[in-house]
């Protein structure tokens, strides 16, 4: 399971549409390490001259992985998180978060690109 959905949030979303603020709110609590490596290269990219910044650092555990890997393969909570925080959430590898403030430079287009991914290889990261 992706999320931890209180029955009242539940109950909402049979009825209707969910916020964004109340749908991560419930990625917040459901994915605390995703939420933790995410706000913090945001923080990162916040302070950084060219609004970038990324983390390398691979998680502690297959659980952390697990987070990492369904708030950023879901298009629902990337995208909430996205729209959330005002920025483009970029991955690599099952744990480089990129954060991006413009997708029309260059630096975001060679991350996404093909080469980039694959200049991105090295042995420690084959078990991901």
């Amino acid at each position: 399971m992706s999320l931890d959905v209180s029955p009242a949030l539940l109950e909402k979303a049979e009825r209707g549409e969910v916020s964004d603020a109340e749908f991560v709110a419930c990625v917040r609590e459901s994915l605390p390490y995703a939420w933790e490596v995410i706000t913090g290269v945001i923080a990162e990219a916040d302070t950084a001259a060219d609004g970038f910044a990324d983390n390398e650092t691979p998680p502690p555990d297959e659980t952390a992985r697990g987070q990492l890997l369904r708030a950023l393969a879901s298009d629902a909570i990337r995208g909430g998180l996205e729209r959330h925080f005002g920025v483009k959430l970029a991955f690599q590898n099952c744990h480089r978060v990129a954060v991006f403030r413009d997708t029309d430079g260059d630096r975001y287009q060679a991350f996404v690109s093909p080469r980039g991914q694959l200049l991105n290889q090295s042995p420690e990261l084959r078990d991901c």
